[in-house]
């Protein structure tokens, strides 16, 4: 559903609450209208141990702030707890909005992205259910990246939705300037850049085989978690060519802010990263094992 769409909704339910609860005399007169519960997505909320009479519980309080794991939050009986379960269930609303959701024009128009798709043509059931369809592109996008994009570049860099828009949105407008600003100090050429729609990790191949880039590196947005939406990864490779597999690439995963990856140091080793391959002229497994000889 539509981000518009839904807060029209929200709206709309909000508005009919506050006319019943009007017609009804108010708060305080009558049956009224009321929630009783605190909200559970407060991070003071989520903070509080939901285990009763804990033997420690200054230690089970440091022990949750190390983790996002659901650690001490109680029970009632065999049961969890309703504020806990409604914290669940908005965590997984967040994952489910993640999948669902586009990156927004705006965005890409702001870095002068144009967009190509994949062979995913039936939405994002397909997309889930097809992984393979995600890995190639389709005929219209390569006519595209053929006409548009310069041919063997340095660097090369493509934005994609993958998994979860929310993290291209997130993170984008930090760590691309990075990239570029590096490439042209280090005296790098820097490709066409452009955006995959319905994109999986594996469509590197098709992209090195069109563009022939030194290094491609992939900005894409990885599996949502429970609350989590807004990690990416950079999958980087040298000459990516058909027939290449993960071992052939270089990943920099769980970039974002608060907990992961920031996305300027991101940027700054996937430079890193780019130079040792052009100097070894080898990613993934090979780069590593260079590294060990060395």
């Amino acid at each position: 559903m539509e981000e518009q769409r839904l807060e029209a909704i929200i709206e709309a339910v909000i508005t009919e609450l506050g006319a019943e609860l009007a017609r009804r005399g108010g708060a305080g007169q009558g049956p009224g209208i009321a929630i009783d519960l605190p909200d559970p997505m407060r991070p003071e909320a989520r903070a509080v141990p939901g285990v009763k009479n804990p033997q420690d519980p200054e230690g089970l309080i440091a022990l949750r702030e190390t983790t996002t794991a659901r650690i001490g939050v109680g029970r009632a009986g065999p049961r969890p707890r309703t504020r806990d379960l409604l914290a669940f269930q908005a965590d997984l609303a967040i994952t489910k909005d993640a999948l669902e959701k586009k990156v927004p024009a705006a965005l890409l128009e702001e870095f002068g992205l144009f967009t190509v798709s994949t062979r995913v043509t039936g939405g994002r059931s397909e997309y889930l259910l097809r992984p393979d369809l995600g890995r190639r592109l389709s005929e219209g996008a390569m006519a595209t990246i053929q006409e548009r994009c310069a041919k063997r570049p340095d660097v090369q860099v493509c934005v994609a939705d993958g998994l979860s828009a929310r993290a291209i949105e997130a993170n984008l407008a930090r760590i691309f300037p990075v990239i570029k600003a590096g490439c042209a100090s280090l005296g790098y050429s820097f490709g066409t850049p452009f955006f995959i729609e319905g994109c999986r990790v594996g469509v590197m191949n098709d992209l090195g085989d069109l563009i022939d880039p030194k290094v491609l590196i992939l900005l894409i947005g990885e599996r949502p978690g429970l609350g989590r939406a807004e990690s990416m990864s950079a999958y980087m490779a040298y000459r990516p060519r058909s027939g290449h597999s993960d071992a052939d690439r270089n990943v920099i995963c769980n970039i974002f802010d608060g907990g992961g990856v920031n996305p300027l140091e991101a940027g700054a080793y996937a430079l890193s990263l780019a130079q040792d391959m052009m100097g070894k002229s080898a990613s993934g497994v090979k780069l590593k094992l260079m590294e060990g000889e060395g």
